[in-house]
């Protein structure tokens, strides 16, 4: 299988399976010299571990990550950076049943189709616990980039649920299992979602990542395009269907005039006026903060009776029994955060090389 990696000079590679003894990734491109430690890794991953709420998937995995090459003493050493997680409570089992059998909404038929295999044990490498690592990589990169940079995340609709920006609160975001800004809301989303999960059905989600303290600059104006990058990467995360920037699909509703973001010099500053864009121009990172937003489709493992096909080419229909999230979006949250981290330290690289 080709295309493990990511990133140009920040450049990250994942390996390992759902159910398989591990899952790791290098990082290679880490400038040396920077302090780094496990538990400068750890914090984010036991933000998309399972089993922390009733409103994701209950697999019981502590997600301890270990650094096994390129720190030494507690700095980076500029030589690639092995991370790696322990899978602990795998169960294939539970997947045995519906082994010949196409999962409608996975990557099941497809898998096979193209490589002539499939790993049934939890969807095997295409499976979201591979983005683990990303989350893991992306704790170096957040180390690469500095305090300077800020990047949250938050889900701002769930299924048909949407929160009310007028109550937006970041501090809401840590108080909550859904990682939602708004309080209200989220007290609504619990009753809501454990229909849904009691149900044994599924729901997608609008997630938000904001990046504050990004400089002016990053990014490249015709194949490097920082907003480019950041589409790639987050239509890369399991169940992604959607991604838009700034105002996204809003601006074709906005005239010239209220789309552009007018820009003034106050106190020797450069202002502008609003943020339509998103925090980019031209693939080039204005200075504001980057805005983007993706939507994740529902949770294609459901106990809901589905039509499909066996390997034998048969029709036949399936019912995925196991330990689901009744919405992958919750935990795609600290992953969107990862990615944009990842893409920043790249371009920040990047930035660095050709214009000192």
């Amino acid at each position: 299988m080709s295309d493990n990696s990511f990133g140009t000079l920040f450049r990250v590679t994942t390996w390992g399976e759902s159910h398989g003894p591990s899952i790791g990734c290098i990082v290679d491109g880490t400038p040396p010299g920077i302090a780094l430690k496990e538990k400068d890794i750890q914090s984010w991953l036991d933000k998309r571990r399972p089993g922390t709420s009733r409103f994701v998937t209950q697999r019981k995995e502590p997600d301890k990550v270990k650094i096994l090459s390129g720190v030494f003493e507690g700095k980076t050493t500029g030589t690639p950076i092995s991370l790696c997680i322990e899978n602990q409570d795998a169960r294939s089992k539970d997947y045995s049943a519906i082994k010949d059998k196409f999962r409608p909404g996975h990557a099941d038929f497809t898998y096979w189709k193209k490589y002539g295999f499939r790993d049934f044990r939890g969807g095997g490498r295409p499976s979201a616990r591979e983005t683990a690592m990303r989350v893991a990589a992306g704790g170096v990169a957040r180390k690469v980039l500095g305090k300077s940079v800020k990047i949250r995340g938050a889900m701002i609709q769930l299924g048909t649920e949407k929160i009310d920006r007028r109550r937006w609160s970041w501090i809401q975001c840590e108080k909550n299992p859904f990682w939602c800004p708004d309080a209200k809301a989220a007290s609504k989303w619990e009753e809501y979602l454990d229909e849904v999960r009691k149900s044994g059905s599924s729901v997608g989600a609008i997630i938000e990542i904001v990046a504050s303290g990004v400089p002016a600059g990053l990014g490249a104006p015709i194949y490097g395009k920082l907003d480019a990058d950041l589409a790639q990467a987050m239509m890369g995360i399991n169940a992604v269907k959607g991604v838009e920037i700034g105002s996204g699909f809003d601006s074709a509703c906005l005239t010239g005039e209220e789309n552009a973001d007018q820009i003034r010099m106050e106190k020797r500053k450069v202002k502008f006026q609003s943020n339509n864009a998103g925090g980019i121009l031209g693939g080039i990172s204005t200075g504001q903060d980057l805005i983007i937003r993706f939507v994740v489709k529902p949770t294609s493992s459901i106990l809901t009776p589905r039509k499909t096909i066996n390997k034998q080419k048969r029709n036949t229909t399936i019912m995925t029994k196991g330990r689901h999230d009744p919405c992958v979006g919750i935990r795609a949250v600290p992953v969107g955060e990862a990615m944009m981290a990842c893409i920043l330290a790249d371009h920040q690289l990047r930035h660095r090389g050709q214009c000192g």
